[in-house]
């Protein structure tokens, strides 16, 4: 018997949509967060009020009540404009530690420093800007499609009169961070622009270039390092926070841009990574585009783990799933994930995974390199490449004697003919008398034992800061490797290591010149003058600092003119 409906009972719709709140109020509920925001500006109110307040509004008001993701991190309502203050203030925070414009003088590093501060944060709170333009679509109860790219959601919703609207997520998206440059200017004002842009020509496009998504060829960009670091963190703590509420959330889902981030990095900068090179992990053939596996992802964790990225994970297979479920990586077949190939002059076959698509790598400028002819995959079950073997002499029964002499070619004539006089007047020939036996000659004296290459290790002081000591050594080791791959080098008076290698291994310079004197580790020769020096390193100029040389085990003492 169906159940009786009472009269006058309502339901509500399926979908209840979000509301259109005012913008003020959306702030409000982010009162606690942008005074944290207030305290680490550290500028006076009125400051605060003209120059930062109006990039909060003009975001909130752009991104609304909209969630981040449908069902993963910051979904809730309201998700994406959390995430974005968030990820400011943390990428704020982080420029207390960083030096901008390295190589720019004391006095035009002081100037910019204020504008480098701003556009890091502007950084942080639209990073994930291009979301609402690829991943959803928003329509009022009439139907209507909101214009993403031509007006903020709240001016369209005050245009319209609507008190509710609604969200559908697009199937299959596609993250295109790029959009997010397209959004920009709804956010950012030109005369904010225009400030960042005065009296230099690097923080616009760097900004530009972290909201984007896109690399910055032949210089290091800092703002987007301190981005791409805070939204992990943000990301990876807002996972941990709702596990229990949500139930399982889809940890690592959020990691595939730093994992191709890192490829592309390495493909750029890693010397074992340029194509069709002897020891290359990279091979491009007319099959497709290989990396040997799990050698790549070793690169990938050590350059991940030098940038302090939260959550990435350590096990090869994992970060192997994690880029097959993005479409990064190509399975060889239903029962086989990974590839094998026989690059040439390789004599055993290699274990390798195959990108969907040489244009992940290589996304840059230059074009990529031709692929070669012969071919690299050895399918399950393919005979090997058959290799020339040396030819074999034929073994000589046992006890035969071998004969130095060639046998006689045999007669044409034979015998009793008119040419071959009778056996009667025959003379028989006397048998050549045996070659001397020329002695063997002495071998060659065998070669003299080649040193080994020595072996380079940081010796220092058992009281220098535990976090100094494992970046030191980190930039040490590198000395093991292959030269182009190297963070220091050595000079006349002990080993110079530049400011950067430490930011890179996140060392602030100042501490690492505090730590390094407290221990007398530092090359100095005018105490009264900071103990930072300019050397050649890597064809630039570079800032760095000289380290004693008896403090790395490895080094031949008698070259260096050892300081006092």
């Amino acid at each position: 018997m169906a159940p009786q409906v009472q009269a006058g009972t309502s339901y509500p719709a399926a979908d209840p949509g979000f509301a259109a709140l005012p913008v003020s109020d959306l702030l409000s509920s982010a009162e606690d967060l942008i005074a944290r925001i207030r305290l680490c500006f550290g500028i006076d109110r009125n400051s605060f009020d003209s120059d930062v307040q109006p990039l909060l509004h003009r975001y909130a008001a752009y991104v609304h009540l909209l969630p981040a993701t449908a069902d993963n991190y910051f979904s809730a309502p309201g998700g994406l404009l959390r995430l974005g203050l968030e990820v400011a203030f943390f990428s704020l925070q982080g420029t207390d530690a960083h030096i901008f414009s390295g190589r720019s003088t004391i006095s035009v590093r002081r100037q910019l420093e204020p504008r480098w501060r701003q556009a890091t944060f502007i950084g942080g709170l639209c990073c994930e800007l291009h979301r609402v333009l690829s991943h959803v679509i928003v329509t009022d109860a009439g139907g209507d499609e909101w214009p993403a790219y031509l007006t903020p959601l709240a001016d369209w919703l005050a245009m319209r009169g609507a008190d509710r609207y609604f969200v559908r997520w697009r199937p299959n998206a596609i993250e295109s961070r790029g959009l997010g440059v397209f959004a920009l200017p709804h956010v950012v004002p030109t005369t904010t622009l225009q400030f960042l842009n005065d009296d230099n020509a690097i923080i616009v496009p760097h900004l530009l270039a972290s909201v984007g998504g896109t690399p910055v060829y032949r210089d290091h960009n800092v703002l987007d390092s301190l981005v791409r670091r805070s939204l992990a963190l943000v990301i990876d703590r807002n996972l941990q926070a709702n596990a229990d509420r949500y139930g399982a959330p889809q940890f690592g889902s959020h990691l595939e841009r730093y994992l191709v981030d890192a490829l592309r990095r390495l493909a750029i900068s890693h010397s074992g990574w340029v194509p069709n090179r002897e020891k290359s992990r990279v091979w491009f053939g007319r099959e497709g585009l290989f990396l040997l596996w799990p050698q790549s992802a070793g690169d990938v964790q050590a350059l991940l783990e030098a940038d302090q990225l939260p959550g990435i994970p350590k096990a090869p297979e994992t970060v192997l799933e994690l880029l097959l479920a993005a479409g990064v990586f190509e399975r060889q077949d239903s029962e086989h994930v990974t590839w094998t190939i026989q690059p040439p002059e390789v004599k055993t076959p290699l274990e390798a995974v195959k990108l969907a698509s040489a244009a992940i790598l290589f996304a840059g400028v230059d074009a990529p390199p031709p692929p070669l002819e012969a071919r690299l995959v050895c399918r399950p079950g393919d005979p090997l490449p058959a290799r020339p073997k040396p030819p074999t002499v034929p073994a000589a029964p046992p006890g035969t004697q071998l004969s130095l002499i060639a046998p006689a070619a045999p007669s044409d004539v034979p015998e009793g003919s008119a040419a071959e006089p009778p056996r009667h007047e025959r003379v028989t020939p006397t048998p050549p008398s045996p070659a001397p036996i020329q002695p063997s000659p002495e071998p060659p004296p065998p070669p003299a034992p080649v040193a080994p290459p020595p072996e380079f290790k940081l010796n220092a002081p058992l009281r220098l800061n535990p976090a100094v000591r494992d970046a030191l050594a980190a930039v040490v080791q590198t000395l093991n490797g292959p030269g182009a791959s190297a963070a220091a080098c050595a000079v006349s008076n002990g080993l110079f290591i530049p400011l950067r290698e430490l930011e890179r291994r996140g060392i602030q310079p100042a501490l690492a010149m505090r730590a390094l004197s407290d221990v007398r580790m530092l090359v100095h020769q005018d105490r009264s003058r900071p103990p930072t020096v300019s050397h050649d390193f890597g064809g630039d100029m570079t800032v760095g600092l000289v380290i004693d040389p008896r403090c790395v085990d490895g080094f031949d003492l008698a070259a260096f003119a050892l300081p006092e």
